[in-house]
């Protein structure tokens, strides 16, 4: 656990993994409990801290493609990692952890 504390790339990682998590919650938990259980309190809970996570890891992302002088195709895929289900955590196995 102590990879996603080192400053930069492992801060990015951390922040990758909690909306990663905070997306999967709000896809494959709180949205059937909205539209199956009738009750949209666990989608406008959740919806908000993955809007906030979402955010922080974009900005974050560019921050450290710049700071590191990513490629333009690196940054993209990082970037659209966040859009996909799984994808922060493939992009951190496959790129993010070799950093």
């Amino acid at each position: 656990m102590s990879k996603f504390l080192i400053p930069g790339i492992g801060q990015l990682r951390l922040i990758g993994f909690l909306e990663g998590i905070s997306f999967l919650v709000l896809v494959f938990i709180a949205m059937p409990i909205k539209y199956w259980g009738g009750n949209p309190v666990p989608v406008q809970i959740v919806g908000q801290a993955h809007g906030l996570l979402f955010v922080l890891f974009v900005v974050y992302a560019v921050i450290m493609s710049v700071k590191h002088k990513w490629k333009l195709g690196i940054t993209l895929q990082v970037l659209a990692s966040s859009i996909i289900p799984f994808g922060t955590f493939y992009i951190d196995k496959k790129i993010l952890s070799k950093m």
